[in-house]
């Protein structure tokens, strides 16, 4: 990443500042590179996304008239959200089948907000998030057998089998893992920046969380700590604007949530969800500061996802002209239509790209089906470092 200095600011606007483009790459390696242009602010919504907004908090993802970042880049994203796309549509079909058990929470329609920060981020970062958990370490590089196995709750899988849908875990990407209880996440994201700044590594923790998540007095004690030590953390809020199903408007008084973060000093900003270009410069920005010593920001990613809260939720809260106006606009759609108007893939190129991932996709089913399932002596391990802990047995 470019090493330009950004100055700190209680609220920013995400379609007016310059960031650099860091050539993304598979498992998330930042390389230099530089914008050519200024970001330019958004376009006037249509009428029907204004109805939408305003129902969700959410804005459209926008296609940008000239390319903002390398072919590189945009050929990096659109395999990533493609993948993670493809790969939680066949986790939803299987747990119609009942291969896949217990509850399933599926990212599909938020794939821009890990996909542009991986980009803005370098492999040694540290991740962060809630249950909705498939998607990230996909686009981290952990394998997809690995994952799907984890799905099947077989011992093959990333938590050994141990944790499913809602506990993925891979150390080896540096993906801290998914979390189940609402918001435990943000003061642990908190604690793993305190590491990383007591080490003196240079990285940064990126925290995931819902917008449910906000209303949980964790997040607030770990705001203040976090700007009181300067630790170098981004926390991230996915408003999809219906947490488990509740709208924002009916269950905050604050509906832009990211101004939370100004009772606490903290920079924060809200940031186009479904733009993989604004998640990109935003994540930068934030991690630039983090790594300079000035501590934590609170982005707000306005995002939309088009299945419900889980498997388990036919979503009736909201209407079908709600979804269709977001699936009409869909975040790979703009990465797709950016790649084929600045001629940097053909159609066939990406159909190509899309072949690939399905195979991956149909090997990572065929990996967990046939993967044995976990033995019982595993019940007794991964609980404490000490290895000979006393347990007590009948």
């Amino acid at each position: 990443m470019a090493e330009t200095k950004v100055k700190a600011a209680p609220k920013a606007s995400n379609s007016t500042k310059k960031s650099s483009d860091s050539m993304a790459a598979p498992e998330g390696q930042a390389t230099k590179a530089t914008v050519k242009t200024a970001k330019q602010p958004a376009a006037t919504l249509t009428v029907a996304n204004k109805a939408a907004k305003k129902a969700t908090g959410a804005p459209k993802a926008t296609s940008p008239a000239q390319p903002e970042f390398s072919q590189q880049t945009y050929l990096t994203w659109y395999e990533q959200m493609m993948l993670m796309r493809k790969f939680e549509e066949k986790a939803g079909q299987l747990y119609g089948q009942q291969k896949i058990k217990g509850f399933c929470h599926l990212y599909i329609g938020q794939e821009a907000c890990v996909a542009g920060a991986v980009s803005a981020l370098t492999k040694d970062d540290k991740w962060i998030t809630a249950y909705r958990d498939h998607a990230h370490p996909l686009a981290l590089g952990t394998s997809p057998n690995a994952i799907m196995a984890e799905l099947f709750a077989k011992a093959t899988g990333c938590s050994k089998g141990k944790g499913g849908s809602m506990h993925m875990f891979d150390k080896e990407v540096n993906f801290i893992g998914g979390h189940g209880i609402v918001g435990a996440q943000v003061p642990m994201g908190a604690g793993i920046a305190f590491a990383e700044k007591y080490n003196k590594t240079g990285n940064v923790c990126i925290a995931y969380m819902g917008d449910g998540a906000v209303r949980q007095g964790a997040l607030h004690e770990a705001f203040n700590m976090a700007m009181l030590w300067k630790l170098p953390v981004i926390f991230v809020v996915e408003n999809n604007g219906y947490a488990m199903g509740t709208s924002v408007q009916r269950t905050s008084n604050v509906t832009e949530l990211y101004t939370i973060g100004e009772a606490y000093d903290m920079p924060s900003e809200p940031v186009n969800g479904m733009s993989v270009e604004d998640v990109h410069e935003a994540v930068a920005r934030a991690a630039e500061r983090a790594r300079a010593g000035e501590g934590p920001t609170f982005l707000e990613f306005k995002t939309y996802r088009y299945k419900g809260h889980s498997m388990s939720d036919p979503a009736k809260y909201r209407t079908k002209d709600e979804l269709e106006d977001y699936r009409s606009r869909d975040t790979i759609e703009s990465v797709r239509h950016t790649i084929l108007t600045n001629s940097m893939a053909t159609e066939a190129e990406l159909e190509a790209i899309d072949e690939r991932i399905k195979a991956q996709v149909t090997e990572s089913v065929e990996f967990a089906e046939n993967s044995p399932y976990p033995t019982a002596d595993e019940l007794y391990k991964d609980v404490y470092v000490q290895q000979d802990y006393p347990y007590i047995r009948d």
